[in-house]
């Protein structure tokens, strides 16, 4: 079927004369509506026609079937009779089609997009169903030929590190804080690489960076003039790690003392006073209730002498006392002598003791002593004091740095006590907030201060490395730019390279990168 029609199917700059459906195949014929005849040898414009050929270029898919423009491009003869170039055709404009391209500016453009946004493959397979009829290194090859370039020199970036396979190549990436957009990527994060790229933006006045030494003598090299600020977020963790490898080596003192001795009552606060001395005061009642009723003293009669309520007694004789949860049935009270029996021979599972009541006659379920071993395991846990295991250093690392009033009341004792054996330690805890408080409230006029009290502390050697990088420490406490943002690239920049399972060159990951913000 064919035909000649004036509506516009094709880009601007393009006229259609005709048509001619073939099956899955939707041809257009075409001809350059605004074409330059100059000579791309002399600069000369010609008058002198000779001939004409046709460029058949790929469009966008319609009503389910492939376009291909059939271009008519006249050819004309040089006029200038020194010049090379005999004959030559008229130019196609680039966004019309690419000088011995064989698809549109547009069909370029998409190609290039659903490369970028999508990758190799996924890109093929919607490909497929659009009727694209493109293999997966076409988008590929697309999505890298357009890398943006800057509009303007950038004045603030942020460098970082990224891995190309961790813990054996990296690469660093350069972001403009102020456009928060990617610059560049470069394919190692020698010092000399970065130095080379920052000569040749001499505009740069501002470079966020993590406390990596090879990035502080690029840019002193480089950018002798430009300030550096140090990542606050780095500055943070750096000081969390220093504390704890100041717990790490105070763990012997801790196993010895802290986890081993009696509570002492002057150590406490106010509130935890409160709550220990209620605590000793529900255990001599406890005692009291137990030697009454092993006497045989009805339960009656202990209710009258106590003053307390009938329930709380029969929970105190039963056990039940410390529980955290009431008891759902009472088959299992005429066990707990021998429940208990075996709970101090070891097992502490539930299903063993289960075992053990099932052979000689219990017919309750697991559940009911699974529930009881959960409760006797939480009550053992509530004793604030006289705990035989120690707990890992990085747990009492977390519990010191959170604060007190943020913690459980066992906690809050435990750490009450290592603080009390561990006077430095205690001390280095101050530290590690004064300093945490110092950077999150940007109070640059402390810094020294602080950096004099750490000299003698365990953070020694996390305050020599503060002082030898002094100036971006300070700048960070001063600027309101960070290396947050460099970081979130960073992760982006992850998510491409595994969904391309790690096989992207560098030029590609750019420019997905710069296009799929």
């Amino acid at each position: 079927m064919t035909g000649r029609f004036d509506t516009k199917l094709l880009p601007e700059g393009l006229r259609a004369t005709g048509y001619r459906a073939d099956g899955a195949i939707l041809a257009i014929d075409a001809e350059v509506t605004d074409a330059k005849v100059i000579c791309p040898g002399c600069g000369q414009r010609s008058s002198r026609p000779h001939g004409r050929c046709v460029r058949h270029l790929k469009d966008f898919p319609a009503h389910g079937r492939a376009v291909q423009v059939r271009l008519s491009v006249q050819r004309f003869r040089c006029v200038e009779a020194n010049c090379a170039t005999k004959a030559f055709s008229e130019q196609v404009p680039d966004c019309l089609a690419c000088r011995y391209g064989r698809r549109t500016g547009r069909f370029q453009d998409l190609a290039a997009y659903l490369g970028r946004a999508m990758g190799g493959r996924p890109a093929q397979a919607l490909g497929r169903r659009l009727r694209f009829s493109l293999s997966k290194d076409t988008f590929l090859r697309r999505a890298a030929s357009r890398v943006r370039t800057m509009g303007c020199e950038p004045r603030v970036v942020g460098i970082n590190d990224w891995a190309w396979r961790k813990g054996q190549r990296y690469g660093t990436l350069i972001c403009d804080l102020e456009r928060r957009a990617v610059i560049d990527l470069l394919p190692d994060r020698e010092p000399a690489t970065v130095a080379a790229w920052l000569r040749q933006h001499p505009k740069i006045e501002v470079v966020a960076r993590d406390r990596n030494g090879g990035y502080r003598q690029a840019i002193s090299e480089a950018l002798p003039d430009a300030t550096q600020v140090a990542d606050r977020w780095h500055l943070l963790q750096n000081a969390s790690d220093a504390f704890l490898a100041a717990v790490r080596r105070a763990m012997p003192t801790i196993g010895r003392t802290a986890c081993s001795a009696a509570l002492d009552p002057g150590i406490l606060t106010a509130a935890e006073r409160l709550q220990f001395e209620g605590f000793q005061r529900r255990q001599q009642t406890n005692v009291m209730i137990q030697r009454m009723g092993s006497e045989g003293v009805p339960i009656k009669r202990i209710v009258r002498n106590t003053g307390l309520s009938r329930g709380l007694v029969r929970r105190v004789l039963r056990g039940e006392r410390e529980d955290v949860f009431r008891l759902r049935q009472s088959s299992l009270t005429p066990w707990f002598p021998l429940l208990e029996k075996h709970w101090l021979e070891g097992c502490r599972n539930g299903a063993e003791p289960w075992r053990r009541l099932r052979s000689n006659g219990f017919q309750g379920s697991l559940r009911v002593v699974g529930e009881w071993a959960t409760r006797q395991r939480r009550a053992e846990a509530a004793i604030p004091h006289g705990s035989s295991k120690c707990p890992p250093s990085r747990r009492i690392f977390r519990m010191m740095a959170s604060g007190r009033h943020h913690l459980s009341k066992t906690d809050s004792i435990f750490v009450t006590q290592v603080e009390h054996a561990l006077p430095q330690l205690a001390q280095d805890r101050r530290l590690l907030d004064a300093f945490t408080s110092m950077v999150r409230n940007c109070e640059e006029d402390w810094l020294a201060d602080w950096l004099d009290q750490a000299k003698a502390s365990g953070l020694a050697a996390f305050s020599r490395g503060l002082s030898a990088d002094l100036d971006a420490v300070a700048a960070a406490l001063r600027e309101p730019w960070s290396n947050g943002q460099t970081e979130g690239q960073i992760n982006r920049l992850k998510m491409l390279k595994r969904q391309m399972y790690g096989a992207a060159g560098i030029n590609l990951l750019l420019a997905r990168l710069q296009h799929s913000a």
